[in-house]
């Protein structure tokens, strides 16, 4: 049987990787050890940022609700306790666009959760 040499896949990996690290400075986006390294932590970066996407705009929603219960004179736990008591199951980013957009639907659900909470 013939032998295979490792020439033509490694070129592929080093191109897919040397082809990610675009746009970096110096060895980091021509060699490819160098590349490699970047773009691994690059990567890792990116998933940690997407997960502190999430949870920044989770404390912006909770901001929004808090200040617009804070309004209505209740604050933003009792709310969410008072819907959860209510049987009204809206997320928190539903919540705050209507606290912004909405206030007087805003007002009909604290309302709600304050008849709940008596």
């Amino acid at each position: 049987m013939a032998r295979v040499k490792g020439a033509l896949n490694a070129r592929k990996r080093h191109k897919k990787v040397i082809k990610l690290a675009r746009g970096y400075r110096g060895a980091r986006s021509k060699q490819y050890r160098v590349a490699k390294q970047s773009v691994m932590k690059a990567m890792a970066y990116a998933f940690a940022g997407r997960k502190q996407t999430k949870r920044e705009y989770r404390s912006l929603w909770i901001t929004r609700i808090n200040a617009a219960a804070r309004a209505n004179s209740i604050s933003y736990s009792q709310l969410m306790h008072g819907l959860k008591l209510a049987g009204i199951d809206i997320n928190r980013k539903m919540l705050a666009d209507l606290a912004v957009c909405d206030a007087a639907g805003f007002t009909q659900l604290v309302d709600a959760a304050k008849a709940q909470l008596n």
